[in-house]
């Protein structure tokens, strides 16, 4: 039965064809983002991701092509957020140590001498899991302590698995953006080192090394779909939870390609929509959502948009959208369980979310397929999505995917 009415979207008020090189999305220029890949591709174990297509489900639906970048391989951690982790940690060390991150390789940064040279570090953070993993996996790598505090509701196998890394982490009774103001204070109070993937006043260095980390993501893609002989995206699904992936990635794109860039979804779920919520109001000002933000979007569920990607996602994004859960139980379920030619990708709530919306765009007489016209998408339309996360929490994807639940978090 086709999920009717359990999505909004508009427009973006603000859009912006053209791009200025010295505009809000400059740090993010391809240029920079080799010299972020050099260091990533550096690593062992490191290969890029799979970028899978979907030509069945393409052809299904009336579209031109459809690639998902599976993220559930990365490094082994089942998402991508280890990719801006280890590139702000590293930048970290590098500071601390009075060299240029063109100067050092990774395993110079995991040699005994700079652990030596660099003493003991202490890196905070707040997450809703994947993030924190990734942080406590950057640590564990060079050689340095995590301390990682959970939201209310998180799951406990995604605290365990941050915990395997060797951090202390613990599941705290604040909402997302409390525990982040919480990590601040921890960090002041014990000299440690924020490493969180969201910029305040004051606070957006960091951040943005995080937010180059990401963009390696769509330097892969890049690669990839050249190596192929195919065309770029004509649209891409973002996911939004503090902006910092969506930004990334826009402001790549933006950077990229200005203004024959594709056009850009940005996806939020309906209890954590502070995009949405931002452009509807549209006075020029980023918006908080308040209170619990139950949602099975784990990963997704941040009240507070990222100044850095605020920025960059108020200017060059094409259209917003707030969906209800439901919507992300029917993406994984469409990924799980693939038309006949088409590969599986195992992909988390927050990570199959862009399919489910693009599903509900490809119904007749919705308020999705009114978005599909709107962004004009055909025959000709190259879509791509993200999948940012495999099965982070395998209980509940199960629940998802062979029972159809999609219950919100408690």
């Amino acid at each position: 039965m086709p999920l009717t009415n359990s999505m909004e979207w508009m427009m973006n008020p603000r859009f912006e064809q053209q791009v200025s090189e010295d505009g809000p999305a400059a740090f993010l220029h391809p240029e920079r983002i080799e010299a972020v890949n050099r260091l990533v591709s550096s690593m062992e174990g490191y290969v890029p991701t799979p970028l899978v297509n979907l030509p069945a489900l393409a052809g299904f639906w009336g579209l031109g092509a459809i690639y998902v970048k599976d993220e559930s391989k990365r490094f082994g951690l089942n998402a991508f957020k280890v990719l801006g982790g280890i590139h702000a940690v590293a930048n970290v060390i590098c500071r601390r140590l009075g060299v240029g991150m063109n100067d050092m390789t990774f395993q110079q940064l995991i040699s005994e001498e700079t652990r030596e040279k660099l003493g003991d570090l202490l890196f905070v953070t707040a997450t809703d899991g994947n993030h924190g993993r990734g942080i406590a996996w950057a640590a564990r790598q060079l050689g340095q302590r995590a301390v990682v505090f959970m939201p209310k509701g998180s799951s406990a196998r995604r605290l365990e698995m941050i915990q395997r890394e060797g951090a202390e982490a613990s599941i705290t009774e604040m909402n997302y953006d409390d525990a982040v103001r919480h990590a601040r204070e921890y960090a002041q109070a014990h000299d440690g080192i924020v490493v969180q993937d969201t910029a305040w006043e004051g606070y957006e260095e960091i951040p943005a090394w995080i937010m180059q980390g990401y963009a390696v993501m769509m330097e892969e893609i890049s690669g990839q779909l050249k190596e192929l002989g195919k065309l770029p995206p004509t649209h891409v699904f973002l996911q939004a939870g503090v902006g910092s992936f969506a930004g990334a990635i826009q402001g790549y794109l933006a950077a990229k390609w200005g203004e024959h860039r594709p056009q850009t979804v940005v996806v939020e779920p309906d209890q954590a929509d502070c995009y949405f919520r931002t452009a509807s109001i549209d006075d020029g000002m980023p918006h908080a959502v308040t209170g619990d933000m139950a949602t099975i979007m784990a990963g997704l569920a941040c009240g507070e948009p990222n100044l850095l990607g605020w920025k960059i996602l108020r200017k060059y994004t094409r259209a917003f959208v707030s969906c209800a859960d439901p919507l992300a139980a029917r993406g994984m379920r469409i990924l799980a369980a693939p038309m006949a030619g088409d590969p599986v990708v195992v992909s988390g709530e927050s990570g199959a979310v862009g399919m489910g919306v693009l599903a509900e765009m490809m119904q007749q007489n919705t308020n999705g397929e009114r978005l599909a016209k709107a962004l004009q998408m055909n025959a000709e339309s190259r879509i791509l999505i993200i999948s940012t996360e495999g099965d982070t929490d395998p209980d509940q994807y199960r629940r998802i995917v062979w029972e159809g639940a999609y219950p919100s978090q408690e």
